[in-house]
């Protein structure tokens, strides 16, 4: 019989302690539901420190998760830590350092701004704003990005600003 996954366990010990992904996503500083869910699946990879955030809330220790397997596949598409690192996917974290297997970028508040403003949009919203990015024109990059910030609803303010192209 195979090891049992990193993600197997994480779900293991969160049933066994009675709570669902929401509430242990709660606990845990820096991760949703859905990230739980994914790390559960093995679709993401998390920091030691949200492993180990996530023992000490489920209950179990920390190097049961720890040594566990984690798949391959388990890369990250941008989750957010609790430690303030990423993986090498480029993850940002709460503490604003984006790091990778080979270098450690520090992100401004403003560009962490921007990170979670992407993360949240919708599909059609990411494409837009990347391609507004693209363009080159600092000016105008420079009043969308702002509009990204500050207007909650992303698509709109895209919607809005893509007209001047």
């Amino acid at each position: 019989m195979a090891a049992k996954t990193q993600g197997q366990l994480i779900k293991e010990a969160r049933t066994a302690a009675g709570m669902t992904q929401e509430q242990l996503a709660k606990k845990v500083k820096g991760l949703s539901a859905s990230d739980i869910s994914k790390a559960e699946r093995s679709e993401i990879a998390l920091t030691n420190e949200q492993v180990k955030a996530i023992a000490k809330a489920t209950g179990v220790t920390q190097k049961s998760l720890l040594e566990a397997p984690v798949p391959k596949k388990a890369t990250s598409g941008g989750k957010t830590s609790a430690s303030g690192k990423t993986s090498s996917s480029g993850k940002t974290s709460s503490s604003g350092k984006t790091s990778s297997s080979s270098n450690t970028m520090k992100v401004s508040a403003e560009e962490k701004k921007l990170i979670q403003a992407y993360r949240a949009a919708d599909a059609d919203s990411k494409k837009a704003a990347l391609a507004l990015l693209k363009k080159g024109k600092n000016e105008e990059i420079g009043g969308i990005l702002g509009s990204l910030i500050n207007n909650p609803d992303i698509k709109d303010a895209l919607s809005g600003l893509q007209s001047l192209f």
